[in-house]
């Protein structure tokens, strides 16, 4: 296995880092994000764990936390189930829209937006297709479904980085890592999805606010890439 770890201040300004994984046979290609957030969040969920056995142990309410964490392994287990179902028709739905060639057809319908956000890719290349895919996936909310594409996509990008140094991340491809982390969402499933596993009357009632606050993000992110486009960053 090669591991080449791409990361550092682009041409475009922004600090941008992923790693690229290439594994024989086949030389399969695997993106993944390296910010330090992974650790970060290992050590906040341990930190509460333990928290909650000592005070546990101090209060005489071991049984409690001995109970808690027997039915939250059960509710996680029956969440699962159930995500499991949710997933496996909105990817089945994106696996059928794309071989019946609805991703072709959105793909050129977005070309105009696409080539706004990412203006150094080439017309036709095939990062602007795993590009789409990825901003459909994002914006009915299968984050599960946007996650293959998003790998491809930063393949694709990489292919087309005007950089002379590879391991510096093109301003396309920073482009593309801020648009996915604002991700405008119509749909959020998987919060629908979460609501109704746990008894909300109304699940469907967070459709207003995710779409305010995902739109809101978004356009920051637009705009942002957009100003440090303007400054030659």
């Amino acid at each position: 296995m090669r591991l080449t770890e791409i990361s550092g201040t682009g041409s475009s300004g922004w600090r941008c880092s992923f790693r690229e994984y290439k594994s024989s046979p086949g030389h399969r290609v695997y993106y993944k994000i390296n910010m330090g957030e992974k650790k970060l969040l290992n050590d906040l969920w341990a930190g509460m764990i333990l928290v909650g056995i000592i005070y546990g142990a101090l209060t005489g309410r071991m049984a409690d936390v001995t109970n808690a964490a027997l039915d939250s392994s059960k509710e996680a287990v029956t969440l699962c189930i159930t995500m499991l179902g949710v997933m496996s028709f909105w990817v089945g739905l994106m696996e059928i829209a794309q071989r019946s060639g609805l991703i072709a057809a959105a793909s050129r319908k977005l070309q105009p937006v696409v080539h706004f956000l990412f203006p150094d890719v080439p017309e036709g290349h095939e990062a602007n297709r795993h590009i789409t895919t990825n901003i459909i996936a994002n914006i009915l909310g299968l984050g599960w479904a946007a996650t293959p594409a998003g790998l491809m996509a930063m393949k694709s990008l990489q292919e087309v980085n005007p950089n002379k140094d590879k391991s510096i991340a093109s301003r396309d491809m920073c482009t593309f890592l801020i648009l996915n982390i604002s991700s405008l969402q119509l749909i959020p499933v998987n919060i629908i999805a979460y609501r109704s596993q746990y008894g909300s009357v109304h699940p469907t009632a967070i459709v207003g606010p995710a779409l305010a606050a995902t739109a809101a993000s978004t356009i920051a992110a637009v705009v942002f890439c957009k100003v440090m486009e303007r400054m030659g960053r």
